[in-house]
């Protein structure tokens, strides 16, 4: 399902137009975002959370040469899904 799927669907069930409904949508995910930036928690009940976790740096290895190659320190977005999503995916 893409942003798009979403937008059609959400217009159709609340007969919004699909301009209104992509714009609400586009703004949810930019509140997301900016909070993510921010290092916030972004907890959506029954929905599941987002935030963001560094990832230590490590020593690699180049799989053409297998030279060592360091991979510094990142910060990546990680979801964890509420027990509602949990049960409903079963």
């Amino acid at each position: 399902m893409t942003k798009k799927d979403i937008v059609m669907k959400v217009s159709t069930e609340t007969n919004l137009t699909q301009q209104d409904v992509k714009k609400i949508v586009q703004r949810t995910i930019d509140a997301i975002t900016e909070s993510l930036e921010r290092g916030e928690t972004v907890e959506l009940r029954n929905f599941g959370v987002f935030k963001v976790k560094s990832r230590r740096g490590r020593i690699g290895r180049n799989p053409r040469t297998g030279e060592e190659v360091p991979v510094p320190e990142k910060k990546v977005v990680v979801f964890k899904p509420g027990l509602i999503l949990k049960q409903k995916v079963k």
